[in-house]
């Protein structure tokens, strides 16, 4: 059988023609020659050859043609329009707007390269940030990482603001030569100390209260403070016949000291609750045999009158609270030292009592209170209720809560899973529109990832944190934060002194 022959030459292209009829004559001699090539190979291989058609290029070799082609160099790229939320959630610790610059200047913003400053009040009053919904902060972060020097840089540099501090638990004295440092006052509670506070002592009335309501008010303070103290000792709940007894003692003890123009003490409570006759003339009819059913109630209060605790609470008290000073501790360092910390939280029960008073004033402008080493308290409930009503009052208060712990599992101390302590516990840091963590040990990343709800790059990096740096999540705003000092107040919060040679 004949096999078909084709040939081919290059075309005559005559010498003044355009550049299109140069490139369409190239390109008709290149189409004749793959044709020739193709008529000269044999017929049993003219089947494989060529690209398999599933595999040829969408685009020709010099690129996608139209504007949007990246020929010539220039990359043309349609335009596409997102959301900052997307943006963020796109290209974390990148694409954030920041804070602002308002407020307390705290470092620098490590991806941002900037200066991160932070206000919770100024934050919620502008509504920038969605779902900031309170000012209330939680810091946790491993010994020796600077979160105790972020708690005091915050504090002081919030005084030059214009704000207050109030610390109600100093347990290791730590914030005694900083209040001292900046005209502030400090109360030292223990044994053998002159410092003693009432925690019964009825608050100056604010301006606009009537005088009836505002003894009700002071009424129902003081018997919260009297079932905190005897739930804490008794480590239970109390029975409903012994709110009747404190209720009833508690009345009797005020009415005795109006009559004698005194004011009432722990130790008055204690002995009526210790004479059940008392009881049950002031009931009358309605006791049924209510005396003996505060006897527990009377051996609990005992021990604030001449247990451990004796000494602290059981006379007026010798100190004044100063509304105008910068910054309050109370430096509970004399207690809670043989691991046993119910005189700590007792005391510390009475003192956030007898702060009360300060944080109802409407006119004493905006305050931190900073819970320092609350690890120690996670575990007392009644205690925990009492932050609780600070936590939801905070901002028809006007405060900003701010609580320190090594870590987020201390959270979990508070009870099993249900209880009514961890259910506290669990309610504090969810009332925190501001959590900051600090280097994480790697066994807390998953409990820290579960009760945050941490992404997985930010995992890592509080995994990696170096000293002084942190993760702050601000609503659902993220920054890894450099904290920076001044040579003066690196040498005000050092807490590493002993350990120098």
């Amino acid at each position: 059988m004949p096999r078909n022959r084709a040939t081919a030459s290059p075309l005559f292209v005559p010498r003044k023609t355009s550049r299109a009829q140069q490139r369409a004559a190239r390109a008709e001699f290149a189409e004749a020659r793959t044709k020739a090539r193709r008529a000269q190979a044999p017929d049993e291989r003219r089947e494989h050859e060529g690209v398999d058609p599933e595999l040829q290029a969408t685009y020709p070799p010099s690129g996608r043609p139209g504007p949007a082609s990246a020929r010539g160099g220039s990359l043309r790229l349609p335009k596409h329009r997102m959301t900052t939320a997307v943006a963020g959630g796109a290209y974390p610790f990148l694409a954030e707007a920041g804070l602002g610059s308002e407020g307390i200047f705290i470092g620098r913003d490590l991806h941002a390269e900037g200066s991160f400053c932070f206000d919770p009040f100024s934050l919620y009053n502008s509504g920038r940030i969605e779902g900031f919904t309170n000012p209330n902060a939680i810091l946790c972060g491993v010994i020796g990482m600077g979160k105790s020097a972020l708690a005091k840089s915050i504090a002081t540099r919030a005084i030059a603001h214009g704000y207050k501090i109030y610390i109600p638990s100093d347990p290791k004295g730590e914030w005694t030569g900083l209040a001292e440092a900046l005209g502030g006052q400090t109360i030292a509670l223990g044994p053998g100390l002159p410092g003693k506070l009432n925690p019964l002592d009825a608050p100056e009335r604010p301006a606009g209260v009537d005088e009836e309501d505002w003894q009700g008010e002071v009424r129902k303070r003081r018997l919260l403070l009297l079932a905190s103290l005897a739930s804490t000792v008794l480590k239970r709940d109390l029975l409903p016949m012994e709110h009747t007894g404190l209720d009833v003692a508690l009345d009797l003890v005020v009415a005795q000291a109006h009559a004698a123009g005194t004011v009432p003490l722990l130790g008055d409570i204690a002995q009526i609750l210790g004479h059940p006759e008392r009881l049950d003339a002031a009931l009358g009819d309605q006791s049924g045999g209510i005396g003996h059913a505060a006897d527990d109630l009377a051996h609990a209060l005992r021990r604030l009158v001449h247990g451990d605790l004796s000494g602290m609470f059981d006379a007026p008290s010798t100190v004044r609270f100063d509304p105008t000073s910068p910054m309050l501790s109370i430096d509970l360092s004399r207690l809670g030292s043989t691991g046993d910390d119910t005189a700590l939280v007792l005391a510390m029960t009475c003192a956030s009592a007898w702060m009360e008073s300060a944080l109802a004033d409407p006119l004493a402008g905006r305050r931190w209170v900073i819970y320092d080493e609350a690890w120690r308290i996670m575990r007392h409930v009644p205690l925990l209720e009492r932050m609780q009503q600070q936590w939801k009052l905070s901002r028809g208060l006007g405060i900003a809560n701010l609580l320190i712990l090594h870590r987020l599992s201390d959270l979990l101390s508070a009870g099993d899973a249900g209880s009514r302590g961890r259910v506290l516990a669990e309610g504090l840091l969810a009332d925190c529109s501001t959590r900051i963590i600090y280097r994480q040990e790697p066994d807390q990343v998953a409990v820290s990832m579960s009760l945050l709800g941490l992404t997985g790059v930010e995992a890592q990096a509080i995994a990696a944190l170096t000293r002084g740096r942190g993760l702050w999540k601000v609503a659902g705003l993220s920054f890894i934060v450099q904290h920076l000092l001044h040579p003066r107040e690196r040498a005000l919060y050092d807490t590493d002194f002993r350990m120098a040679a």
